[in-house]
């Protein structure tokens, strides 16, 4: 794996590699002694697969409140999305900052989203699959949110909106200098 920081502190952009036959290839997505030899987690307790049938599809922008807050890594299976993170971390030299990564299936390409940041991504086909693996088990209670149109953050997505669920569209705008309870 070749890891990559991202211009947000703390983010990693993590290229497998890919080793191919006659059979088809074979990679690493995770290694633990790798992810520790970057600083980076290497204990996740939960995995998910979010399957999304349209083009245009906005999942976000998502994060859990301490002490329930996650650790992401976040890899498209099936398809490609526009993945965005915001570093929400009052104390970061990034702080309201957001960037966008498109991952595919064919690149393989593994976004590592630290504690502190809200995530969200925009599907570029029709049947997209995305899995991503959690270092904090889902908590309700602990569940929350920003707008993924915030003009707060002016997040540049790179198509309107086709589906999103209401309780996303819902997410309350931010005071940046207010600080965000993360």
């Amino acid at each position: 794996m070749k890891f990559h920081k991202t211009s947000l502190a703390d983010a990693m952009l993590i290229d497998i590699e890919p080793r191919g036959d006659a059979r088809g290839s074979f990679a690493r997505v995770f290694c633990a002694q790798e992810f520790a030899a970057h600083g980076l987690q290497t204990r996740y307790v939960q995995a998910n697969h979010s399957s999304n049938v349209h083009k245009g599809t906005l999942r976000g922008m998502h994060f859990q409140k301490s002490p329930h807050g996650e650790v992401k890594l976040v890899r498209a299976v099936r398809g490609g999305v526009h993945d965005v993170i915001i570093d929400l971390r009052r104390d970061s030299p990034t702080y309201g900052k957001w960037e966008g990564f498109d991952l595919t299936a064919d690149n393989g390409r593994i976004l590592y989203v630290p504690v502190g940041f809200a995530h969200g991504f925009q599907t570029l086909h029709d049947a997209c699959e995305v899995t991503y693996m959690v270092s904090h088990a889902y908590t309700p209670a602990a569940e929350s949110g920003v707008r993924f149109d915030d003009p707060a953050f002016g997040i540049d997505w790179p198509m309107p909106v086709s589906v999103i669920s209401e309780k996303d569209a819902a997410w309350p705008h931010v005071n940046l200098d207010a600080g965000i309870d993360i």
